[in-house]
């Protein structure tokens, strides 16, 4: 394995409850990952992420971790994991695997310990502190998931430290012993054959040993509170970057990446590259950027551009869709004549950036959200902040294989955990391996494109050229890459060079010596 495989890396996502059910339960687990992992690799992709298939209650689908050496049974067992290893590997795939490592469950045997009293072993490998005089929380820090950060516990009379659900207490990176035992799941998981992580909450590590109170942030009441603070003191604090240079000593050795999620919705572009810079932190980072709401050549432009201003050595990860935010094409359909134009000029854009790439299951298909109803719904925020905040299960329904007159699309024998419903089903891989010019099969070809180019995929920046909206054109190497991100054709001109060809896969492109026309999210590449 060379060290720097995850260099302009792809990397598919795999949400493991709903990618493929092998045994009837009508939940996706590892064998059927397993049984679908040609799928994965015909597209092109170099890993395949796995979210959380620890040992879990489930109250945040497994980002509530009672065991960390463990497989939970709803998705198989230790030796399913080492089947689906080994046939990933088989395939030429890289397996990256995701890491809790800010929280645990409540249910996790350390954290029953710990509120046992004050004076035990596991005492203080979680965060507790004094309530106030009139008995209130110890500051004003704001859970993610809505309320306050803080949970009484009755009988050691303590607040404990919750980022998330009150049932996902936060470890206490302060105490070192917490800091060793982590490295130590992650080696266990190393040791197995893994090839990486996925760390959730990079940032979320560590907090303010004071418990200082959080600032305020300007701006209108939000839906849910937490954003009406600067996070200054509950997260992004500057010991996280000692520990995540333990992280990187540990990975190097089986010559493993890391790639952290930056939760942070001021500065996030600002702490991926503060989190990947040099050779002792984070191989690379990526973080909600471009996974909201924004689509213009500005957003694009200016997010890359502060990333590597941040960090002229660092390496970020670029997402356009993932478990947690609503699916991109149904975040951005107004920008796009059609579902298949949009989709695969989205694809094209995301697969030009600099950096690596991570695309979600079902992306591939040009997949869109679901419309949930109330009673439909699993996810904890989604069903507190209902109906301003639909929650993430929209983007989690499971994967369409085929449209039988299978209401499960191929996914289960039986009644899915999500449902899936009519506008999904009728995009399924089946239908789409039978269309050459299907979204499938656009993927296939702008893989093997960037995979071919290393102005694409290799260190090389990009040289961004302004053009009026909506046009989004840079340079990298000697292609031109450049998209046409609105619903009408667009004609625009080249830079000065001594030729130029259209190459590579494009979509409603035509070249006639310095001038390109564009059609409706038309984009091309140029050699020049």
């Amino acid at each position: 394995m060379t060290k720097d495989w995850w260099r302009g890396s792809v990397t598919y996502q795999v949400y493991p409850r709903s990618f493929q059910d092998s045994n009837g339960d009508g939940i996706g687990d590892l064998n059927g990952i397993t049984q679908r992992i040609g799928h994965i690799a015909s597209l092109g992709v170099d890993a395949v992420w796995l979210s959380p298939v620890f040992t879990s209650p489930m109250a945040d689908m497994g980002y509530d971790v009672s065991d960390y050496t463990d497989i939970d049974p709803l998705f198989g067992d230790l030796k399913d994991f080492d089947r689906l290893v080994a046939k990933a590997h088989e395939h030429g795939l890289k397996v990256i695997i995701d890491q809790v490592l800010s929280h645990s469950s409540d249910q996790h045997p350390f954290f029953v310990e710990s509120r046992k009293g004050r004076d035990n072993d596991k005492s203080d490998w979680y965060v507790w502190a004094d309530a106030q005089p009139d008995g209130s929380p110890p500051n004003n820090w704001a859970s993610v998931f809505g309320g306050s950060a803080w949970e009484w516990d009755g009988h050691r009379k303590q607040y404990y430290l919750h980022n998330f659900l009150t049932s996902q207490p936060d470890f206490n990176f302060h105490n070192k012993e917490v800091q060793d035992w982590l490295l130590g799941t992650m080696r266990f998981w190393l040791e197995r054959g893994v090839d990486g992580f996925r760390l959730d909450t990079v940032n979320f590590y560590f907090h303010d040993a004071k418990l200082r109170k959080n600032p305020a942030r300007k701006g209108e009441p939000q839906v849910n509170p937490y954003e009406m603070q600067l996070h200054k003191f509950s997260k992004t604090r500057p010991e996280n970057l000692d520990f995540l240079a333990r992280m990187r000593k540990l990975t190097d050795e089986y010559s493993a990446s890391m790639v952290g999620e930056v939760g942070d919705s001021t500065r996030a572009v600002e702490i991926m590259g503060e989190y990947t810079s040099g050779e002792d932190r984070l191989h690379q980072a990526y973080s909600f950027e471009m996974l909201g709401p924004q689509f213009s050549p500005k957003h694009f432009r200016t997010t890359v551009e502060r990333f590597f201003r941040k960090a002229p050595d660092g390496w970020p990860c670029w997402a356009f869709s993932n478990h947690d935010v609503i699916r991109h094409l149904t975040r951005w359909e107004e920008h796009g004549p059609d579902q298949d134009s949009l989709a695969k000029l989205c694809a094209a854009m995301l697969l030009s950036f600099p950096g690596s790439v991570c695309i979600y299951q079902g992306e591939e298909l040009g997949q869109t959200e679901t419309e949930l109803e109330f009673d439909e719904l699993t996810d904890p925020p989604g069903i507190r902040f209902w109906p301003d905040y639909k929650g993430r299960d929209g983007c989690r329904t499971p994967m369409v294989w085929d449209g039988n007159g299978n209401t499960s699309g191929g996914f289960s024998e039986a009644k899915p955990w999500l449902p899936v419903k009519a506008p999904q089903l009728a995009r399924n891989v089946a239908v789409q391996e039978a269309d050459q010019d299907s979204v499938l099969h656009f993927y296939r070809k702008m893989l093997a494109f960037r995979a071919e180019r290393e102005d694409l995929h290799g260190r090389g920046i990009a040289n961004f050229i302004k053009r009026p909206d909506p046009v989004l054109m840079f340079q990298r190497g000697g292609l031109i890459c450049l998209f046409n991100l609105g619903p009408d054709p667009v004609e625009t001109n080249l830079p000065q060079a001594d030729s130029y060809e259209l190459v590579g896969p494009s979509q409603a492109a035509t070249l006639r010596k310095r001038k390109v026309t564009l059609g409706p999210n038309g984009f091309g590449f140029i050699q020049v």
